[in-house]
């Protein structure tokens, strides 16, 4: 038996007749950051929401050390694409409202965590203000504060930076690459943007069009390190691993080489 802190073993889905995932085995490593990485609408996202125990998978099942996961519970926590602020809530209020089912900690160290959570994003300032007062680039760094601040263990990212412009894109997958240093936390990220993916991520599973297979696992750690900036993006091992994975997706897709 694998000692992989979250394995697919045989994973298949369907929705009525139509095959969405093909069978598939896959094993991620305790606070290691994978990268899903395919076509759009290929079923990586299907694979990721049977992770967070949204979907159910057809056929197979999905281990979190070595138990069958169950329905959504606070050990896996999501980030999608639309910021999912509550308006009605302060960013501290916020991310406090991630701990409110936490009975591991007292009301001084819920309070303890949000400071730490508004230092680790950049937030302090904005403590007291209302999420249409902040940029979206803002609310979206709230919305991972407070999925931290409830102690998940596992971090499902479903392209939660697809919304925004290029520049603050660029400068939040910056702030996770950070956080990820800090937290360490095992993340599953969904993504159709190779940059996005080279950059981010310790490892990238690359999948084919619908119904999903593994057509690649690609270790980015091994070709660019551990350490990851901005001017990394114009080095040559940046670009030449880039255009291996977009190869594989264009191959995929039998668009024009």
């Amino acid at each position: 038996m694998s000692d992989a802190y979250l394995r697919f073993e045989s994973i298949t889905k369907q929705f009525g007749p139509v095959p969405v995932v093909s069978e598939t085995e896959l094993e991620i490593a305790r606070g290691e950051f994978v990268a899903f990485l395919g076509p759009s609408g290929c079923g990586k996202t299907t694979l990721m929401r049977m992770v967070g125990g949204l979907d159910t998978p057809s056929t197979g099942r999905i281990l979190l050390e070595g138990r069958p996961v169950g329905g959504p519970d606070r050990r896996r926590g999501m980030v999608f694409q639309s910021y999912s602020s509550f308006p009605w809530l302060t960013v501290a209020g916020n991310i406090a409202f991630g701990m409110r089912y936490r009975d591991d900690m007292s009301r001084a160290e819920k309070q303890e965590s949000v400071a730490r959570h508004l230092a680790l994003i950049g937030l302090e300032a904005f403590a007291d203000s209302y999420p249409n007062r902040i940029s979206g680039g803002m609310r979206q760094r709230v919305a991972i504060a407070r999925t931290l601040a409830a102690g998940s263990e596992v971090l499902l990212m479903d392209e939660p930076f697809g919304a925004l412009d290029a520049l603050t894109r660029e400068r939040l997958q910056v702030e996770l690459r950070r956080i990820q240093t800090h937290e360490a936390k095992t993340t599953i990220f969904v993504t159709h943007d190779v940059e996005e993916a080279v950059f981010l991520a310790d490892r990238i599973v690359v999948f084919s069009q619908r119904p999903a297979r593994v057509v690649a696992e690609i270790d980015v750690t091994a070709r660019l390190g551990v350490e990851r900036s901005l001017d990394l993006r114009e080095g040559r091992p940046f670009f030449d691993l880039r255009n291996e994975v977009l190869h594989l997706i264009r191959h995929e897709t039998g668009d024009p080489q």
